[in-house]
């Protein structure tokens, strides 16, 4: 679904991410962690073209979309979801969603979907986003970010400053539609227990390169920590 060859990528003459390479399949979830500034977002900005590539290639299902803008990349399939719980505060959370589905032919039913996945967001449609607490407006994040029936769900730090309750339903949620199938998500987080269950697959940037790379499993904790020398 997503394949990085020897990427770089920063802002301006200055390479934050040096040299990626990166694969995700059909239907599976992989993790990137780091440190803050290891490069984590700077990376994912490059993949939606928010940032320019300076070297190396960026596939999406088979096409080369490097030089692509970001709402081709949109279009094709691509969803992101940046770090910070990002909605239009003074809409409600029902208009939130009604406006990623407006235009589209079954707009209703995208929206009833998502509000089966986080149902806490059911009672809430009438109340200002910004009045939400933060696990909500992650969930209405996402759940903006899934009307648009994406095919590769891009999250930057889903759980951070959440509630653990919250953080357990959203790990649940992204496990659930991986098996279901057509979706695949690239995680970035900090949250180890979280990044390692969700995912089939880690990998450890550090100074913008991978430090570190494999499945996930029993032994997967230890060469994270390892890695990140922590």
């Amino acid at each position: 679904m997503l394949r990085l060859h020897d990427l770089t990528c920063g802002y301006g003459r200055s390479a934050v991410v040096h040299g990626i390479d990166l694969e995700i399949g059909a239907d599976q979830v992989v993790s990137v962690m780091g440190h803050n500034g290891a490069g984590k977002t700077t990376l994912l900005r490059a993949i939606v073209g928010l940032i320019p590539a300076m070297s190396g290639t960026i596939e999406f299902d088979g096409a080369d979309v490097t030089a692509k803008a970001t709402n081709k990349r949109v279009k094709a399939g691509m969803a992101y979801v940046p770090q910070g719980q990002q909605c239009f505060a003074h809409l409600t959370a029902g208009e939130n969603l009604r406006l990623v589905a407006d235009g589209r032919k079954n707009a209703k039913a995208l929206i009833d979907a998502q509000l089966d996945l986080f149902p806490a967001l059911r009672p809430l449609l009438g109340r200002q986003a910004g009045l939400l607490s933060g696990g909500q407006r992650q969930q209405l994040a996402i759940a903006r970010a899934l009307i648009t029936e994406p095919r590769l769900l891009i999250l930057d730090e889903p759980t951070e400053g959440i509630q653990p309750n919250v953080v357990a339903e959203i790990e649940s949620t992204i496990v659930d539609l991986a098996a279901r199938g057509g979706l695949s998500v690239l995680l970035v987080e900090q949250h180890l227990g979280f990044a390692l269950q969700a995912a089939s697959r880690y990998h450890v940037l550090r100074s913008g390169r991978v430090a570190s790379s494999g499945e996930t499993g029993a032994e997967a904790e230890s060469r994270v920590r390892e890695a990140m020398s922590i």
